[in-house]
């Protein structure tokens, strides 16, 4: 008989006060005000490593949310991801304080250059000695666009044009600049680096013109564990190519194992495996050791929940809470001579406003929401293991650090106990190792493998 399958679990953050848990900072207790602290994120860093997770995944936007009413004013008043620090920045502190447990962090490849970026993700993933990875996005909120200069968006599949060769640009200073024993420290002979084992990329393609070479040495991981979240067509054929771990959902509903499956057959035609990918999907634990706890837990919980944050943070085009909950969506945005709206398509017009209110917020309905008792919790868990057939979860927090503690000293124990966690980490162990169980670099039939040693730049 085979081992029960391991869940990868990675803690879900944001350098924020309201990440996606809408209105939850105004909890008794809850630490969100404490983001701008550092000791915010070493406390956090130390739970999460008690608790045996993974990483730390560390969301990012790069604008603001101001679609919804047609103003930014609704989400500052929220604190609905703004105000917004660099999630790279709090890494190096909570690498400090622990040993094992790993890091994501999201960068977008759209509006800032691949060279610096790539020094920074080396210099982290050298301080945390492997522990670092890349949640690739491309951007997707107009603000954004606007904050670095554009009028508009850059069209979907033309940002992802561009990310392609933003990563080329990054796999060739990564794997190919610098030979592995290209660093010498020879003390007698005076030379710290061999020059000749060290080279200029000369990259000059469609969107970027990189000399390098690459200004820091090789570091464990040389490439950072690559996440990517993909749905679209473009997003799809970019992860099959490029991703290891992948966000994934059950939308539209029962659509979760075709999901996985498109991935895996796209990446296998790219001449990768279908195992080289890791499936993640957002979940909810809410638990107690008695059942009275656990629905004072919840209720507690719903009672702080922000009625408007969903629709600011979907960026809804009209307002809901405004119109009588019997009649459509289409209605609504009619009453509003959101005709534009109607015509782009995208909303359901066909729901009830009461039914696309109470589908909007998924953080209490959601496909992987678990709520019980650690025993139960840890059944329904298995459940996403075995049945579904996904990898882990990104831990959705609905109190901090209540949420992590909740995990660790209630749930981890079972899903141990049930060999769906390893007892301990392995010293030393990079955050690619942790997850895949193989080498700390990227296999040779990724991609990136192409430019080692100088091949192809």
């Amino acid at each position: 008989m085979s081992d029960p399958k391991r869940l990868v679990v990675n803690l879900f953050e944001m350098n924020t006060p309201g990440h996606i848990t809408h209105g939850l900072w105004r909890l008794p207790g809850n630490n969100r005000e404490r983001y701008t602290d550092i000791r915010y994120w070493t406390e956090l860093a130390r739970l999460a490593e008690a608790a045996g997770v993974d990483a730390i995944f560390i969301a990012d936007v790069i604008g603001g949310y101001d679609v919804y009413k047609s103003s930014l004013e609704p989400a500052l008043r929220e604190g609905l991801q703004i105000p917004n620090n660099d999630p790279m920045l709090v890494v190096p502190a909570m690498a400090a304080v622990t040993e094992h447990v790993g890091f994501g962090v999201t960068f977008s490849t759209s509006y800032e250059p691949p060279f610096a970026f790539a020094r920074r993700m080396s210099t982290l993933d050298h301080l945390t000695r492997g522990r670092i990875g890349w949640n690739i996005v491309t951007s997707y909120l107009p603000s954004a666009a606007r904050n670095f200069g554009l009028d508009a968006e850059i069209p979907h599949d033309t940002r992802y044009e561009i990310a392609d060769e933003y990563v080329d640009v990054l796999y060739k200073l990564w794997e190919g600049s610098w030979d592995d024993d290209a660093v010498l420290v020879d003390r007698e002979r005076g030379v710290y680096t061999d020059p000749f084992k060290v080279r200029p990329i000369d990259h000059v393609g469609t969107h970027f013109k990189v000399a390098g070479p690459h200004l820091s040495e090789p570091s464990p991981q040389r490439t950072p564990l690559l996440f990517q979240a993909s749905a679209s067509k473009a997003g799809i054929a970019f992860a099959a190519k490029h991703a290891e771990v992948l966000f994934t959902a059950d939308r539209p509903p029962g659509a979760l194992d075709r999901n996985m499956a498109t991935l895996r057959d796209a990446a296998v035609a790219e001449g990768r495996r279908a195992d080289d990918l890791r499936f993640l999907v957002m979940a909810t634990v809410i638990t107690a050791p008695t059942d009275d706890e656990v629905a004072d837990k919840l209720a507690r919980y719903r009672a702080k929940a922000s009625a408007e944050g969903a629709f600011i943070h979907m960026s809804v085009p009209f307002n809901p809470l405004e119109h009588p909950e019997t009649i459509t969506v289409r209605e609504a945005l009619e009453r509003e001579d959101r005709h534009d709206v109607i015509a782009a398509g995208g909303l359901p017009l066909h729901l009830t406003v009461g039914q696309f209110i109470r589908a909007a917020d998924q953080s209490w309905d959601s496909r992987f929401f678990a709520v019980g008792r650690p025993e139960e919790v840890a059944d329904t868990i298995e459940s996403w293991l075995d049945d579904d057939g996904i990898d882990g979860i990104n831990l959705r927090q609905y109190h901090s650090f209540e949420t992590i503690r909740d995990f660790g000293e209630l749930v981890v124990p079972v899903l141990r106990r049930r060999g769906r966690m390893r007892e301990a980490y392995v010293p030393g162990e990079t955050l690619r190792e942790r997850i895949f169980g193989a080498g700390a670099r990227l296999p040779e039939r990724h991609p990136a493998a192409r430019y080692r040693g100088g091949r192809n730049l």
